[in-house]
């Protein structure tokens, strides 16, 4: 089945609105948990809008399930991740400003710079995803990066999904295959919800883990956070 990783950066924002600790991340984040996610993913930004770099180590104490930072490789994000050591690490070019991640890596005209930082991360035992849009040629240069997975930014599959979801699928299942073929996991993620997800996973069947928040955290206002989990986990189960 595929992995559900949670990303509660939402949770952080409603938090960070008050000052305070109310609602608290890590009391969320253990929750989901126990609620049967497989995963915590954050995305902490220079601007700590939502997720701070302390989040990050809270988290890390004492979460059971992996943890997935996610974020641009500036030198500080580099050094933290460094230090917390997570699961995994997915790299992806979001600009300071950006409200959220909108565009994958060109992993070509990047090579040096993702090669490097790769390495880094590897050495230290994490797992690096890279972030691509749904084209085999990143993905296949990810793998020349040395990435262990890509994480293709679902962001177009979900926008033609309502239109055409055979249209809209088709480059995911192409980029997934060559993703395949060159001995890479695969993540997914962005804007995938309780209507277009099942079809996502049943059409890349290999999938190893989707990030879900935005979504996720919404419907958890009419749902409850326990159910929502559940309903989530559901459309991965095949």
């Amino acid at each position: 089945m595929t992995k559900l990783s949670v990303n509660v950066n939402k949770i952080a924002v409603i938090r960070n609105s008050r000052g305070g600790n109310l609602p608290d991340v890590v009391r969320a984040a253990t929750d989901i948990e126990r609620f049967g996610a497989e995963g915590i993913t954050v995305h902490p930004r220079p601007d700590a809008r939502h997720i701070r770099y302390d989040d990050v180590r809270a988290l890390k104490r004492v979460l059971a399930t992996e943890l997935n930072v996610e974020g641009n490789p500036v030198p500080s994000f580099a050094d933290l991740v460094c230090e917390v050591v997570p699961a995994q690490v997915t790299l992806v070019p979001d600009a300071p400003d950006a409200i959220t991640s909108n565009a994958g890596w060109d992993t070509i005209r990047n090579r040096a710079f993702l090669r490097d930082i790769v390495a880094r991360f590897r050495e230290c035992g994490i797992r690096v995803s890279v972030f691509v849009d749904p084209d085999p040629a990143m993905v296949a240069g990810a793998a020349e990066c040395g990435a262990d997975r890509v994480e293709l930014y679902t962001e177009a599959y979900a926008a033609q999904y309502a239109a055409d979801r055979e249209r809209a699928i088709a480059p995911y299942v192409a980029a997934a295959e060559e993703a395949r073929r060159a001995g890479l996991g695969l993540n997914g993620g962005h804007d995938l919800n309780l209507d277009n997800l099942r079809y996502f996973a049943e059409r890349i069947p290999w999938l190893d883990e989707v990030s879900i928040g935005h979504a996720l955290i919404s419907d958890a206002l009419y749902y409850g956070l326990e159910n929502t989990v559940s309903l989530y986990k559901r459309c991965l189960t095949r």
